[in-house]
C-alpha cells in the first residue's frame, strides 16, 4: 500500500514548482543552497536534459557537479541497478566482499597509473569529503607527522578535516577549533597569479617557492605528512596547475618522505579529457581520492593507495555504507562505457573546441575576462571591463553580473553553475556524452543570457 502511495504522489502533476520550493523551504534546513540559485522541481531527466514541474526543460551543464559523467539515467546505469535488484545480491554489505565488489575493484584498479599494481583500494563512507579525511588520517599515520599543506582556492569538502584543507572561508566563520597545522600556500592562476607575477616567470616563482618552503630550515612551518591539492582546481574558479609546478610538487614531496593526495573527486574519469586529471602532468599520487563519477551517479567514495602507504590496522577508519552495492554496479557500467567508447579523447577534444569558441564569443562581449579549464571542465570569469586592469592586465571580477548572467541562463533553459573568489566564474560541468549539437546549443543560450543580462557586444 505505501508503494501505491508513493506511485501516486511521484505521478501527481498539479504541483508546480513555485509550490514545490515552497515545501522544501518548509521542510528543510537553511542550508539548501542549489533550490535558491536554480528555483525548479525535477519531474523528469534524460542525458543531458531535464524537466521541471511546470513542464519547462534545460539543458544541464550541472550534472551532479559532475557527478552524472554518462548524464541522467543512462539506460545501461539503470540497466545494472535492475540487475542488482533482481540478482539476490545484498544492498547492503559493509565492507563484506560481493562477486560484484570483487569485479569493480578489478576494474577500478586497471584505470589507475601502472593499471593498479602498485595500488590498492579503500572503500570509505559515501562522500567524498569522508575520503579526504581519510586520506589525511593515513598521512599522518604514514609518517608520524601532524601538519598539512594545501593551497588557497582548493576545496576538499565540508567535514572538519576537510573544511580545514579548504579555501573557502565563508563556510569556516564561526566554526572553532578547525584542524591544527594546516599550511596553505598559493596556487597557480591562468588569468589572476596571486604573486602578481603572471605568466610562465609566475609559475616559476610559485614553484620556487614551494620548493624553497620545504627546503628551508628557518621557514617556520614543520615538515608536513602530506600535501593535499586538486590537480584542476573546480570550486576555486577552474583553475588548472601547470604541469611544470606539478611535477616539482612531486619530486620535492618525493625527496622529504612527503604524502602526495591528489583530490580527483570532480576532475577524475575522463572529465579533463584523461582518466585522471594529474596525468596532464605525467606523475603518480601516492594517494588519489575518488568519489562523483566513480559511483555512476550513486553515493561512492574510494581511495587509491599506494601499497607501500597501507598502514592502517582493521577497522582504524570505517563507515556504514562503503558497501553500495548498487553504487558499484552504476560505477562499473560508467567506467567501462567511458573506457570502452573512447570518452576522454572525445571530451579532449571537443573541449578545445568549445574554448575556442567561447574565446570568440569572449572577443564580442569582454566582461568575458578569461575562459580557462580542460576536456569538458570549463570556467568563464566574468570581469568589469569598463575599469582599470591591474598591472597585468586583469580586469576587477564581477560577482554580481556572474549572478545574473547565471539567472538569465536558468530562464533561458540552461543550467551551470558558479564558483572562483566571489562567485565570478561560470563553471561547465556537463555530462561527457553531450554532443557537438547540444555544445551548439549551450553556446546559442549563453549568448542569449548574455543579452538578457544588459551585455552587449562590441
Amino acid at each position: 500500500m505505501m508503494t501505491d502511495k508513493v506511485r501516486i504522489d511521484t505521478a501527481d502533476a498539479h504541483k508546480s514548482n513555485e509550490t514545490y520550493l515552497a515545501r522544501q523551504a518548509e521542510f528543510e534546513s537553511n542550508v539548501r543552497s542549489y533550490p535558491r540559485k536554480l528555483p525548479l522541481a525535477i519531474t523528469k531527466a534524460d542525458g543531458v536534459w531535464i524537466t521541471d514541474a511546470d513542464n519547462k526543460e534545460y539543458l544541464d551543464c550541472l550534472a551532479g557537479a559532475g557527478t552524472l559523467a554518462l548524464g541522467h539515467n543512462h539506460p545501461d546505469v539503470l540497466k545494472s541497478i535492475q540487475n542488482v535488484i533482481t540478482s539476490g545480491l545484498p544492498l547492503h554489505t559493509l565492507d563484506l566482499t560481493t562477486p560484484l565488489k570483487d569485479e569493480f575493484s578489478e576494474y577500478l584498479l586497471s584505470l589507475l597509473p601502472g593499471q593498479g599494481k602498485e595500488y590498492c583500494l579503500q572503500f570509505t563512507g559515501p562522500s567524498g569529503a569522508d575520503a579526504v579525511e581519510a586520506a589525511l588520517k593515513l598521512a599522518k599515520k604514514v609518517t608520524g607527522r601532524s601538519s598539512i599543506i594545501s593551497f588557497s582556492g582548493g576545496y576538499h569538502g565540508m567535514t572538519h578535516g576537510a573544511l580545514s584543507v579548504t579555501g573557502n572561508l565563508s563556510p569556516k566563520e564561526a566554526v572553532d577549533n578547525m584542524m591544527p597545522e594546516v599550511q596553505f600556500m598559493p596556487y597557480p592562476h591562468q588569468y589572476r597569479c596571486p604573486l602578481g607575477i603572471g605568466g610562465d616567470a609566475g609559475v616559476k616563482a610559485l614553484t620556487y617557492y614551494f620548493d624553497n618552503l620545504i627546503n628551508d630550515v628557518e621557514s617556520g612551518v614543520r615538515k608536513p605528512a602530506a600535501v593535499i591539492l586538486e590537480a584542476v582546481q573546480g570550486e576555486g574558479g577552474v583553475n588548472p596547475a601547470p604541469a611544470e609546478w606539478l611535477q616539482r610538487i612531486r619530486k620535492v614531496t618525493q625527496e622529504h618522505g612527503i604524502l602526495l593526495i591528489l583530490d580527483e573527486v570532480q576532475a577524475g574519469f575522463c572529465r579533463t579529457g584523461k582518466p585522471f586529471a594529474f596525468e596532464h602532468a605525467g606523475i603518480e599520487p601516492d594517494i588519489i581520492v575518488m568519489s562523483k563519477a566513480v559511483g555512476g551517479g550513486l553515493p561512492l567514495a574510494v581511495l587509491g593507495i599506494k601499497k607501500q602507504f597501507d598502514a592502517w590496522a582493521p577497522g582504524h577508519h570505517t563507515g556504514t555504507f562503503r558497501g553500495n552495492q548498487l553504487a558499484m554496479a552504476t560505477g562499473l557500467t560508467t567506467l567501462k562505457i567511458l573506457k570502452d567508447q573512447n570518452i576522454a579523447d572525445k571530451v579532449a577534444a571537443q573541449g578545445e573546441w568549445l574554448k575556442g569558441q567561447l574565446a570568440e564569443l569572449q572577443q564580442r562581449y569582454p566582461v568575458i575576462g578569461h575562459v580557462r579549464g580542460l576536456g569538458l571542465m570549463i570556467g568563464i570569469e566574468i570581469v568589469k571591463p569598463n575599469e582599470a586592469p591591474d598591472h597585468m592586465g586583469c580586469f576587477p571580477g564581477d560577482g554580481d553580473l556572474s549572478a545574473l548572467i547565471q539567472k538569465k541562463c536558468f530562464e533561458a533553459g540552461l543550467i551551470l553553475e558558479r564558483g572562483g573568489r566571489n562567485g565570478v566564474v561560470l563553471r561547465l560541468l556537463p555530462s561527457l556524452l553531450i554532443s557537438d549539437q547540444e555544445l551548439k546549443v549551450f553556446l546559442d543560450k549563453f549568448e542569449q543570457a548574455l543579452l538578457a543580462a544588459g551585455v552587449r557586444p562590441v
